[in-house]
């Protein structure tokens, strides 16, 4: 062959070839040392503002205002703890979630784990392929099936990053955040909000849960918000730092590896909490309280701000939010195969399996509701990733809470008591949203 396929699993998408691979040398600065270890924070985070996400933000701001933004907050938060979870067990215990799984469990539990976090995959790769196809449709007129088709040739990207250093796709990656990050501070400033409202908005209440509808859509937010192969794939790439097999080293890299993902997140946090406000001051305030649709949004910004550029700039984010997956699901992907199945595979087909997993429903989704189907399909996609995230958590607060496992590192009874609550919480909210389900309601 002219441009002959790669054979074997490699950099910067296979985890072992990655391990160490970015030395950070101890007499560094501290705001050297720190831009060393930024990075796989930020890979995490593209899972956090993902256009899954968008869809459950833009209807909450159309249909309560700023008045559930507190609930973008609080899922926020839980991530943040569940995040720094993943670090400690990728830099104390020295294996990714997946692996400490295939060690710890029968296999029969961990086949079970594996399709869950598969299907988990391909239900967040499902929301990218609707999100590119739709911002497609929005920015170039191609219709959505056409636009699905398009998002297979993402591939080639995979193709074309073989071979190169991890930071090449923490550097790619930020600049897909940094792109979705400034056109939503160009649309706040297109469509000013009510500060005080949005102040106001980030305290909680549960009286505001009591509204028609508030509730469902807050669990929502939570679904679209935690996302379980993100905990596969955070244990995995802080690896990709080279720190020396000491306890204080150990320490240091936990301390700044946490800092990268509480910073990483808390830009996450503004984006999501930037749809929501955005939602809220251009739809709920003028009055247009019933958009729930992605494509909805985008013709309606353009009347409401008076100017072509908002529409024009709410897709172009849309598309980096759908295109950032490229990256992190084919990372996540190699992570689940090589920790359950000790398999390795050559990157493209990775991408490939699972591009071309979601690329089915998607087709059949479009072709069973038409255009106006892309929404329900996104929620769907939500709720699938709602359910997997338990049995995520599970394994990681058992194995961070395992002193045999992380000596001095085991998590304290104050972290073990909220993330058992936040697992508490999360199972409670899937089996209300079953009997919801089940009974019409």
């Amino acid at each position: 062959m002219f441009f002959p396929l790669p054979r074997t699993a490699t950099a910067p998408f296979c985890p072992s070839e990655v391990k160490g691979s970015v030395a950070v040398p101890q007499e560094l600065p501290f705001f050297k040392k720190l831009m060393r270890y930024a990075g796989p924070g930020l890979l995490v985070s593209v899972g956090y503002m993902d256009p899954g996400n968008w869809a459950t933000d833009i209807e909450a701001g159309s249909r309560f205002g700023y008045g559930l933004l507190f609930v973008v907050l609080l899922a926020s938060l839980s991530a943040m703890l569940l995040q720094t979870l993943c670090v400690r067990l990728g830099i104390v215990a020295r294996k990714d979630l997946a692996r400490a799984c295939r060690e710890h469990y029968s296999p029969r539990v961990n086949r079970f784990l594996w399709l869950g976090a598969e299907l988990a995959i391909v239900a967040c790769d499902l929301a990218e392929v609707l999100g590119s196809a739709l911002a497609l449709h929005l920015l170039f007129g191609v219709s959505i099936p056409v636009g699905i088709g398009i998002t297979a040739f993402d591939t080639l990207l995979v193709l074309g990053l073989q071979g190169a250093g991890f930071r090449r796709v923490e550097a790619i990656v930020l600049g897909l955040v940094g792109t979705i990050a400034a056109c939503f501070v160009v649309e706040l400033a297109m469509s000013p909000p009510n500060w005080f409202g949005v102040a106001m908005g980030f305290g909680p209440s549960l009286e505001r849960l009591h509204q028609p509808g508030a509730l469902y859509l807050a669990i929502g937010v939570v679904g679209a918000t935690v996302m379980p192969h993100n905990l596969y794939l955070h244990s995995s790439i802080v690896q990709t730092r080279l720190i020396a097999d000491t306890e204080p080293a150990r320490r240091e890299a936990v301390r700044f590896c946490t800092l990268d993902a509480v910073v990483s997140l808390s830009l996450a946090l503004l984006v999501n909490a930037a749809i929501m406000v955005l939602a809220a001051s251009a739809f709920h305030a003028t009055g247009h309280r019933e958009v729930t649709e992605i494509d909805d949004a985008y013709r309606l910004l353009e009347p409401i701000v008076g100017s072509a550029i908002a529409a024009t700039l709410f897709g172009i984010a849309l598309l980096a939010s759908g295109q950032s997956s490229t990256f992190t699901g084919t990372i996540a992907g190699q992570i689940i195969m090589e920790g359950f199945l000790d398999l390795k595979i050559p990157c493209w087909q990775r991408r490939l399996i699972t591009r071309a997993l979601a690329l089915g429903p998607a087709w059949l989704g479009v072709w069973w509701f038409g255009d106006g189907g892309v929404g329900k399909m996104l929620v769907l996609s939500q709720v699938v990733l709602s359910f997997q995230l338990p049995f995520a958590m599970w394994p990681l607060i058992r194995f961070t809470s395992s002193r045999a496992l992380m000596g001095g590192f085991a998590n304290g009874p104050v972290v073990k008591s909220l993330a058992w609550l936040l697992f508490g919480v999360i199972g409670a909210a899937n089996v209300w949203l079953i009997a919801s389900v089940a009974t019409g309601n």
